[in-house]
């Protein structure tokens, strides 16, 4: 449209300086000079016109093929909010509004790191749906160490009352049992194998949604995160977000090729979450203070990478999974490592082992705080632990035949762990992942990343067929570990899978499915791998390879 008026106003102009000299010509002249002006006019005025023909048919054409131009909208205030909850100040958000994984004004001791307040009427859909007994019997079994459960739930004949909030106790949830007269099916996304339609013999695992989350973040982060183990100089450092990836891709490929339809919570060594840790520093500030803690600008920064690389993250990643992916199951891939007695001087363990961790075990400080109660309570009436259970038991016995792993023992005092059924693999652990994630969740430990035989075959990398490596012709390690998640699933997929003692020997040829497994044997005692509480195994989001941040963080 600008090239038209232009044209147009060249045309004016030019007519009124030729108009113009023509009128200041002397009319007595007859003189050849005096008639160029009038000719030269017709001549411009013609050219003029053709070029403003030209110039229609040129806008017709680019109107065609110009993107139309988008309307201007309104300036989110989405950033000023963050902005404001970044400076400490008090913004209005309203919770239909607010993303899960925003980041809090300021620390609330009754939520669990960046909870919010949970929405107890959200329950109401599931009313009726687990019986008492069934209800009694996860919360005593499962879902609580020890008896500290009782102080936030009032059982009675037909129903539970529920402590809603930490600061005003008076405050109850009514959950009403399952009876003869009503019982109601779980409102939920996933399927368990009953659910699922028929599968094939070329496509064991047709219809199955799984969402494949690799551990931790790798790449520039993993040093923040402390998943970069480094035995000496000059040697490549092993960094678990890396790894996590690489069985991730190669996992997704061959479930796919079983039927599967397979998500990556995530493709890259770059985090799901979109803040940063120095988006955290109000909020870490807010939590030394109100936890009676040294704040110092290392303290502060300390506590904000944290809540970034393990609670922001692990939101976020939780955030697709339930809103986006709606999967099945979930497959936490991590690789296991043991304590570093001395940091500067690192070592390798001889003894390596392997352990799986399902939802569970909820401490009586977990239980104090809203939002885990709240996911604690959702976890059984979505009957999640039945199915992750059954689903866990199948990989496991596949891990162990395909790895030659010995289980992982924690200590029978644990306070922060529960064994499931009596399998010595299977533990119960409230992480931030298994509690999050609204479907059953296998959850690998596999391997040790500073383990004599696993570090060797970390540093050599991945290779397809088999390779001879520490005395052993195998597949790379995480070859090994793909075949043996792939099992582990098709076994439980596919056939009717009892366990009923702890796994011990499979078949480890790696061509072969195992069959229907029905143990009868427990592990061997001697390979279990019992460590004092204060040097387990640190799984998971709170694994680190230095003793100055050690403990166990499950928020």
């Amino acid at each position: 449209m600008r090239n038209l008026v232009f044209v147009s106003l060249v045309l004016r102009c030019t007519i009124s300086r030729r108009v113009g000299r023509a009128n200041h010509t002397d009319t007595s002249d007859t003189s050849p000079i005096t008639v160029m002006p009038r000719k030269n006019l017709a001549l411009e005025i013609s050219l003029v016109v053709c070029a403003l023909l030209g110039a229609f048919i040129v806008q017709a054409v680019v109107s065609q093929t110009k993107p139309p131009k988008m309307p201007k909208f309104e300036r989110s205030n989405y950033s000023e909010e963050i902005v404001g909850i970044v400076k400490g100040e008090t913004v209005a958000i309203s919770e239909s509004e607010q993303p899960s994984n925003a980041i809090p004004v300021k620390y609330d001791k009754h939520q669990s790191a960046l909870g919010h307040a949970p929405q107890w009427d959200l329950l109401d859909a599931y009313q009726y749906t687990v019986s008492r007994a069934e209800f009694i019997h996860l919360m005593s079994n499962v879902y609580s160490v020890g008896p500290y459960w009782k102080d936030w739930f009032t059982l009675e004949a037909e129903h539970v009352l529920i402590k809603t909030h930490g600061n005003d106790l008076s405050k109850t949830y009514k959950l009403a049992f399952q009876n003869e007269v009503v019982e109601a099916k779980p409102k939920k996304f996933w399927r368990t194998r009953v659910e699922l339609g028929e599968s094939s013999e070329s496509a064991p695992l047709l219809g199955l949604r799984i969402a494949i989350d690799p551990g931790h973040i790798g790449g520039d982060y993993a040093e923040i995160e402390h998943r970069r183990f480094i035995l000496k100089d000059g040697v490549p450092p092993i960094q678990e977000g890396n790894m996590t990836l690489t069985v991730a891709e190669l996992l997704m490929n061959q479930l796919e090729s079983l039927g599967a339809t397979v998500h990556l919570v995530r493709d890259k060594n770059s985090p799901v979450n979109p803040f940063r840790p120095e988006n955290y520093y109000a909020y870490a500030e807010s939590k030394l203070i109100l936890n009676k803690s040294a704040v110092t600008e290392q303290s502060v920064k300390r506590e904000a990478d944290k809540l970034f690389y393990r609670n922001g993250e692990i939101r976020a990643r939780a955030e697709l999974v339930n809103q986006e992916l709606k999967p099945d199951i979930v497959l936490c891939l991590h690789f296991n490592a043991d304590a570093e007695p001395d940091p500067e001087d690192p070592s390798l363990y001889e003894k390596e082992h392997f352990h799986m961790i399902l939802n569970g075990a909820y401490t009586q400080s977990e239980l104090a705080h809203d939002d885990e109660r709240f996911q604690c309570v959702l976890k059984i009436l979505q009957g999640n632990h039945a199915e992750e259970a059954k689903l866990t038991a199948a990989a496991a016995a596949s891990f162990h035949a395909e790895s030659g792993l010995p289980p992982y023992q924690y200590t029978s005092n644990s306070s922060r762990a529960v064994n499931v059924d009596g399998n010595p693999f299977l533990w119960a652990r409230n992480l931030i992942a298994n509690r999050l994630y609204d479907c059953p969740v296998l959850y690998f430990e596999p391997y040790l990343m500073n383990g004599k035989d696993s570090y060797k075959r970390m540093q050599v990398g991945d290779y397809s067929g088999l390779g001879f490596v520490n005395g052993k012709l195998r597949p790379s390690i995480y070859r090994e570990y793909v075949n043996a998640v792939t099992k582990g699933l098709v076994n439980y997929y596919t056939a009717e899978i009892v366990v009923e003692k702890p796994p011990e020997t499979l078949s480890k040829d790696p061509q072969v499915i195992d069959p229907l497994v029905k143990v009868a044997a427990e592990a061997d005692p001697k390979e279990l791998q019992s460590q004092p509480e204060d040097a387990a195994s640190e799984s998971a989001e709170s694994a680190e390879f230095d003793q100055s941040n050690s403990e166990v963080e499950t928020e």
